[in-house]
């Protein structure tokens, strides 16, 4: 199958868009102005301003004296740019390759889309329909490249379909216009006698270059499809993606949820075969009104399990609206790593961080509760126990140095210590009692001092006595007093429970 392009031109883009926005002015003649050099001058003219001689560049003031009556708006200089992205995202839902042809146009790289509509007339015949049901003017084209798609469009009536092999034969008959080139090229070919494409491809190709340059030559290249032209799409296209549009709106659940699955197991197998696995996949859904609702899921590591993965979208299907339907979901696998698949041996037990289950529990969380939900702590080399610890980057991030298992530390570590009174019978002696959050807790045990000494570079750094203590009622905290007892400046502070 050759490649084959349609080519879309919108004969009154931006009058279309403000009338749809100025219902009275959608019969009626009216212009967009703007101001050039103090003169307020006509800009755009819709298809009833141009039928009674108001055309783009005149004054303002000459066009009022056409029509006195005449609807006048302000133009919108940046408005064309917009209104062809909007529109070529919009038609994303017919082929993943849509790229901007400024200023009236888009082109759409077709290959291998049409028989999903039921081949190519019907499939130009929809998106051309489509769009005047929006409210525009357009001309739509197919053929086997993308300069003759833009030449039939824009220079043969209706919406025409060219057939395979057979683009050289149309185009030999249209005007040398129809080969994009600019205003004073066309008039020096017509000057030669040289009228429409058939005649200048006739022409020795040494000739034309010597007079009109190599951008001649190369219209005519891409027109006839001897050099393939470039299109650049508005949204990149994924490697990993699957499209699957849908002859009936979808309208319900199940529905949804049945299209997930079918687009969920086709990349998967892919990326199986490939021994690749997603870390982060985007569901689309497009709607018959144009709106895109997206769903996009994360994972700890790359995986290709179809359960997995749909357990990951469930939470978020819901909010889904279908409204009068929805014709196209994509499933796009956007964070791709390599998942090379490793022999289980039956003797060792696959736990911790490595077991696969973990991983998608985790990833199951994430999605339900949001990323920042989890999180994971690797020691650090530090002194003070607020800061011998820090959060990993992530899941499987290998620790530096290892936890210290030599010596008890509370189950819950305070962010920053807390100010507490004590009593002591002797200041180097464990307390008899503390006060927290105006509460007296009497000590029945305690063990202690356990010295943690400042950081080298800290001149000023205070060493910490530490203690565990059981109050009366069996709780047990971790305490320790700041400084050296014969320093009268010391203070008492709460860092830790262990129970």
């Amino acid at each position: 199958m050759g490649p084959r392009f349609v080519s879309i031109w919108f004969r009154h883009l931006k009058t279309d868009w403000f009338a749809l926005r100025h219902q009275a002015t959608r019969d009626q003649p009216f212009v967009l102005r703007t101001s050039v050099h103090g003169k307020m001058v006509v800009t755009v003219a819709n298809a009833a301003a141009r039928r009674v001689g108001i055309v783009e560049g005149i004054s303002l003031a000459d066009a009022r004296a056409v029509l006195p009556l005449l609807h006048v708006l302000d133009d919108q200089p940046d408005l064309t740019e917009k209104l062809l992205r909007r529109l070529g995202e919009w038609c994303i839902r017919f082929t993943p390759h849509v790229a901007v042809n400024p200023p009236d146009g888009l082109l759409l790289d077709a290959t291998g889309c049409a028989h999903l509509w039921g081949g190519d007339q019907r499939y130009v015949e929809v998106i051309a329909r489509r769009l005047r049901e929006r409210g525009y003017d357009v001309g739509a084209a197919m053929s086997d490249t993308i300069g003759a798609s833009w030449a039939v469009a824009r220079y043969c009536a209706g919406d025409t379909v060219v057939q395979t092999d057979s683009h050289h034969k149309i185009l030999f008959q249209l005007p040398v216009e129809a080969l994009r080139l600019e205003v004073e090229t066309v008039v020096r070919l017509r000057k030669l006698g040289l009228i429409t494409i058939g005649q200048v491809a006739s022409v020795d190709r040494s000739y034309l270059r010597r007079r009109f340059g190599e951008v001649l030559n190369r219209q005519i290249d891409y027109a006839l499809g001897v050099e393939q032209e470039p299109i650049e799409p508005l949204q990149p296209v994924e490697p990993y993606s699957e499209r699957l549009p849908c002859i009936d709106p979808v309208v319900t659940a199940t529905g949804i949820g049945l299209a997930l699955d079918t687009l969920l197991e086709k990349v998967c197998i892919r990326l199986q075969q490939e021994q690749k696995g997603l870390r982060t996949a985007m569901f689309r859904s497009y709607r018959v009104d144009g709106r895109v609702q997206e769903l996009k899921v994360a994972t700890n590591r790359p995986t290709h399990s179809v359960a997995h993965l749909r357990k990951l979208f469930d939470p978020m299907l819901s909010s889904i609206e279908p409204d009068l339907g929805l014709e196209l979901f994509v499933l796009e696998a956007q964070g791709i790593e390599n998942k090379i698949p490793t022999q289980e041996k039956l003797w060792h037990h696959n736990g911790g961080l490595e077991n696969v289950g973990l991983s998608e529990l985790l990833d199951r969380l994430a999605g339900r509760f949001g990323s920042g939900s989890i999180k994971r702590f690797l020691p650090d080399e530090h002194y003070w126990p607020e800061r011998s610890f820090r959060p990993a980057a992530s899941l499987s991030e290998v620790a530096s140095t290892s936890w210290r298992t030599d010596k008890l530390r509370p189950v819950r570590l305070l962010n920053e210590p807390v100010r507490i009174e004590v009593t002591a019978p002797i200041p180097d002696y464990p307390p008899m009692l503390f006060r927290y959050k105006s509460q007296v807790h009497n000590i029945v045990n305690a063990d202690g001092p356990e010295r943690i000494e400042a950081e080298w570079w800290q001149q000023d750094g205070k060493h910490r006595d530490y203690y565990r203590v059981e109050d009366e009622e069996g709780r047990r905290y971790w305490i320790f007093r700041l400084g050296h007892y014969n320093d009268k400046t010391y203070q008492w502070f709460l860092h830790g429970f262990f129970a």
